[in-house]
């Protein structure tokens, strides 16, 4: 089995410069609305990007790193030491309690590199969710004539041939549907960017599902 702390080991000194384009606002203004009152959990919680200000929003945010680096980083950012983190792998971490939300962003669950652990996750994720709650994911939406990636169709696995090294394990839209059916959730929403303008297939899929 791949070593679950190797992407963030090999990423986390430079981490937040590569996603400093990316701006956290427009999903952490979702992310508060879908808790509400209820506590998060963000599955891959990396150095904070995002937990962190959605936990300056008023969220009680807890999260799960494989990456001791990751978290490393994370705590150092004002405001990060004082997020509750469960080291170890997501696929598997039995955290305490249930949620209203648990989300997984920049495409982290595709960083599970087989459909099996995928499916664990998914199914680890409802396990702990409260009545009512969301389960929400964000994912760029794989374009196989892309440059810079090589791609085997076979096992969905996509590779980086530039920069530092990552393998992925590309999840279809549909094939994210059939992992919430079968651990019981069912598709609430799907839009093309945190601003839920609608899904056209095309650069990013954030879908959020609910018990079925």
């Amino acid at each position: 089995m791949a070593d679950p702390a190797a992407y963030g080991d090999t990423w986390a000194a430079i981490y937040d410069d590569v996603h400093t384009h990316l701006d956290p606002a427009p999903a952490v203004e979702v992310l508060a609305h879908l808790a509400g009152s209820g506590k998060a959990l963000e599955l891959g919680i990396g150095t904070g990007r995002v937990a962190i200000p959605l936990a300056a929003r008023g969220v009680t945010v807890h999260g799960i790193e494989a990456s001791r680096a990751m978290l490393d980083r994370m705590r150092a950012k004002p405001g990060g030491a004082d997020i509750e983190v469960s080291l170890g792998d997501f696929t598997d971490v039995d955290v305490a309690g249930e949620y209203a939300l648990i989300y997984v962003v920049a495409s982290t669950l595709y960083g599970l590199t087989t459909q099996a652990a995928q499916v664990a996750c998914v199914r680890n994720a409802a396990a702990h969710l409260a009545r009512g709650g969301m389960f929400a994911f964000e994912g760029f939406v794989f374009d196989p004539s892309r440059t810079g990636h090589v791609h085997d169709p076979a096992t969905q696995r996509i590779s980086s041939t530039q920069g530092l090294p990552v393998e992925l394990r590309y999840i279809w839209p549909s094939e994210l549907d059939l992992m919430a059916q079968l651990a019981g959730l069912r598709l609430r929403d799907r839009w093309s960017g945190w601003d839920r303008a609608p899904f056209t297939g095309a650069a990013t899929n954030i879908s959020i599902y609910e018990r079925a």
